[in-house]
This record gives structure tokens, C-alpha cells and sequence, in this order.
């Protein structure tokens, strides 16, 4: 599927480094109605989710929406360690694109899974500005949850003193039901497969604490979808976020045995007829709809 290539900033290059440190792309339909900012997990990048993750770009630009997406910091064709990340940075990077998006006349959705959920939650709820509704897949918007104290105070010396240091061990396993769908993840040679570094695991735990208290002005229409069976984010971040959210319309869909990657997963057709339906209806001018909890 082709691509345009997209600068999500203006990038300050006064550093001498001589190119922006995030390599962003776009993906048109033909007759648009509006667009996708879609932001990536931890360990991949943009292009899987044209080739693999549920196709879930091609399924977008075929129904009629634009997507804009880039690799993150320290992933793909991006530059920097890699995986070695600062959470909150590539929230200043989400912000950055999303201001650059403003000069296209769609309206503007933001999509987000795993660390890129926690990204674009922490993102939309800076600044909702712009922004039409917000998807999260197994966001991983709650994390250290039963850690001992020492070791969350212990977190970010060893990410100031070792960044790269090799942390936690995801695994791959907790990926999908499919053994297909692992075993394609673990051939890919664009994906990090290591633990996750000192520095990203610090940072994605002081910026998900940090951000349930600016919940309680979320008002942008939200849908989130969880597995109850992932072993890579906690499904109840994804409960209480929605709880927490006073937004009139938002809807949590818990997949029953659900694994982290819905997409690749048993209920993959479910999950993105979800996506796509969810974003048709609020772009046909519909009216106000109910809570959903399901």
C-alpha cells in the first residue's frame, strides 16, 4: 500500500543533527470524511499496521479516512536508541503533529495502542483542542499497579544512572491466541523484542500516575478496547479510565479472553468492525449518544 511521507513538526535542527528524529507518513483516501493520527506500541512501528496488525491502516483509508502515523522516537525508521524512550517526549511529539494537522481541513481522530494509547491519552488530555474523539486498544494507562513502593522510587535513579538498562520482560506469549500472529512478531526484524528499557519503563510509570488526576475534565468522545485476558497492559486501567471520564459519549468494549493485540487476536473482525463503525457514525452528524459499558 503506498505512502506519502509526512513531517508531524518543524523540527528544531539546530543541534547539528541534520534530520527531524521522527520519520512520519500518510496514508489518503480517496474521498475523505476525516483523518486518524494513529500512534504505535512500544517495540514496533507504523508500517506493521499496514501489513499486519489487522490491516488496520487499509481498513481505515478504504472506509474513507486519511491516516497520519510515524514511527516514535528510538522505533522503525526513527532515530535513537532503540526502545530507549522518554514517555513524556513522545507526548510533546503527539502534540507537535497534532499542531501540524490543523492545517488540513478534516476533522482530526487520535488512535492509540499500548504505550501509543498512553501517549494519545496523556496527549488528549492536555489539550482536547482539535481533536474529534480518541480510540485506545489495551492502553497502558495503569501501570506498577501491586509493585512494591521501593521498587516504583528505585525506577527513575536507575533511569537516570543506566537508560538502556534492560528492565521488565514483556514476553510474547500475552501477544494473541493466534500462534500465527506470535510467531510473526517474532520474525519481524523491525521489531524491538527485548525487555523494555530503564528509562521508558520510569517514564510510562510517572506519566500514567500523573495523568489520573486530569481525567475528570476528559470530554471527548472515547472508545477503548481491552482484553480481559492481557498480560502486557492492565485491563483495569482501561475500567477505570472510562469511569473516571465524564465524557457524555464514551465506550469501554472488554473482549472476554481477549489477549493485548485485539487485532491479531481471536476477535480481531469484531474489534475493528468496532473501530471503523465507531468512527463512521461520529462522522455523519449523528446525535447525541448514551454511555456504553460492555
Amino acid at each position: 500500500m503506498q505512502y506519502a511521507s509526512w513531517e508531524p513538526s518543524v523540527w528544531d535542527l539546530s543541534t547539528g543533527q541534520g534530520a527531524a528524529p521522527v520519520r512520519g507518513y500518510v496514508w489518503h483516501a480517496k474521498q475523505p470524511r476525516a483523518a486518524v493520527l494513529l500512534t504505535h506500541g512500544l517495540g514496533e512501528y507504523a508500517g506493521r499496521y499496514v501489513d499486519r496488525y489487522s490491516r488496520l491502516i487499509p481498513a481505515l483509508v478504504e472506509a474513507g479516512f486519511t491516516v497520519y502515523a510515524s514511527d516514535l522516537r528510538g522505533h522503525g525508521q526513527s532515530a535513537g536508541r532503540r526502545a530507549v524512550v522518554d514517555a513524556r517526549e513522545l507526548v510533546e511529539d503527539h502534540l507537535r503533529a497534532r499542531e501540524s494537522l490543523r492545517s488540513q481541513p478534516l476533522p482530526v481522530f487520535a488512535f492509540g495502542h499500548s504505550l501509543g494509547g498512553l501517549v494519545t491519552a496523556a496527549s488528549a488530555a492536555r489539550d482536547p483542542r482539535g481533536l474529534g474523539g480518541v480510540i485506545l486498544s489495551s492502553p497502558a494507562l495503569l501501570i506498577g499497579e501491586g509493585e512494591p513502593a521501593w521498587l516504583k522510587a528505585l525506577a527513575p535513579l536507575l533511569a537516570k544512572v543506566a537508560p538502556a538498562a534492560p528492565a521488565t520482560a514483556l514476553g510474547t506469549e500475552g501477544l494473541s491466541r493466534l500462534a500465527g500472529e506470535v510467531s510473526a512478531y517474532r520474525a519481524d526484524p523491525h521489531i524491538f523484542q527485548g525487555k523494555v528499557p530503564a528509562l521508558t519503563a520510569a517514564s510510562m510509570l510517572r506519566l500514567s500516575g500523573e495523568l489520573w488526576s486530569h481525567y475528570a475534565r476528559w470530554t471527548l468522545p472515547t472508545l477503548v478496547v481491552h482484553g480481559t485476558a492481557d498480560r502486557l497492559t492492565d485491563v483495569n486501567g482501561s475500567r477505570r479510565f472510562v469511569e473516571a471520564i465524564p465524557a457524555p459519549d464514551k465506550t469501554l468494549h472488554l473482549v472476554e479472553g481477549g489477549y493485548h493485540e485485539l487485532l491479531n487476536d481471536e476477535s480481531r473482525e469484531d474489534v475493528l468492525g468496532w473501530i471503523l463503525a465507531w468512527l463512521r457514525e461520529r462522522t455523519e452528524g449523528a446525535g447525541s449518544r448514551p454511555t456504553a459499558l460492555r
